[in-house]
């Protein structure tokens, strides 16, 4: 708020034009560091689970300790272990690449359970049928039991992918130059705390919104089958 000609202005929307460069930076950066970590999160979690099947229930104990480890401990935490305990040991890794691993490490046990779910849901008489009938092991998880656990895991999928892009803000604690550094060193500089952290809830909540309508259309292509030929005709296809 400042105080001009007598009047109060509310919101003084010169001092975001005069960052914008430096928050468009800061989001540009966010978004990668947030597609990368997602990706890799996802990836991550599919290889935790599919090692999980292929060990067996000897080594099932390795797979239920990440998802206990990373599921049970905060990110704030992981992070700081990371990038401040991580020298001391020979893991000498940029703030940058940290927030990557952190996202990543942290969203894969998430990840690993929700496709744990999704395929457990796919009945079994199917997969015996699908065998029954003469498909490959390849066939069957190709044409039976992925187009299914997709169906039942992309709305977990899309509430985790949008959790992980809030909880990308605490990235600004190793020093990570992304939106939230960005809008807290606006705010120390200028002594405003409204309107950066205006703009940075608005930039989440958008960010958000978009990846949340995105997700919807993917869910609708994998469940179409579900739906009655009117609704399927009314959301097109």
């Amino acid at each position: 708020m400042l105080a001009e000609q007598g009047e109060w202005i509310l919101f003084d929307f010169s001092l975001i034009d005069n960052n914008i460069d430096a928050l468009l930076a800061g989001l540009w950066l966010t978004a990668r560091l947030c597609a990368a970590g997602i990706v890799l999160g996802m990836i991550g979690g599919a290889l935790l689970l599919g090692l999980s099947r292929i060990a067996g229930p000897r080594l099932g104990f390795l797979y239920r300790g990440y998802i206990t480890l990373f599921r049970g401990t905060p990110l704030l935490v992981q992070l700081y272990l990371m990038y401040y305990a991580g020298p001391l040991y020979g893991l000498d890794l940029s703030a940058e690449q940290v927030g990557v691993a952190g996202l990543a490490m942290y969203g894969a046990a998430y990840f690993a359970e929700i496709f744990r779910a999704a395929i457990e849901a796919v009945s079994k008489g199917q997969v015996e049928a699908a065998t029954d009938l003469g498909m490959t092991p390849g066939q069957t998880l190709r044409i039976v039991v992925l187009p299914q656990m997709l169906a039942r895991c992309m709305p977990p999928l899309v509430g985790q992918t949008v959790i992980l892009i809030k909880e990308s803000s605490v990235l600004s604690i190793i020093t990570v130059p992304e939106l939230t550094t960005v809008a807290m060193r606006i705010a120390n500089e200028n002594f405003a705390i409204l309107e950066p952290y205006a703009v940075l809830a608005i930039t989440y909540w958008l960010l958000t919104l978009a990846v949340a309508r995105f997700g919807k259309r993917i869910e609708l292509h994998f469940t179409r089958h579900l739906l009655p030929m009117t609704s399927r005709n009314f959301h097109g296809k």
